[in-house]
């Protein structure tokens, strides 16, 4: 009677598994099938005036130089 109870297990899993799977491709056909490739463009006979590229400016941080001094290490008391 076990074996009955897992056999219907395993049969279960195999055809959810199979359902989720046919469902799963289908949606991507149907995605497939309802983007149409687009037309490619003419390009103008007149061949176009190429722009120049815009000129690229960065910005730069300055590093801080270090303290060359540093001040008296303060003592910390703590309350008992």
């Amino acid at each position: 009677m076990n074996f009955l109870g897992a056999f219907y297990l395993i049969l279960l899993f195999c055809l959810s598994f199979a359902i989720v799977h046919l469902f799963k491709l289908a949606y991507v056909g149907f995605l497939s099938i309802k983007k149409l490739p687009e037309p490619p463009e003419k390009e103008d006979e007149k061949p176009k005036k190429e722009k120049q590229p815009e000129p690229v400016y960065y910005i730069v941080e300055k590093k801080r130089a270090r303290k060359s001094t540093y001040s008296e290490p303060k003592e910390i008391q703590f309350k008992k």
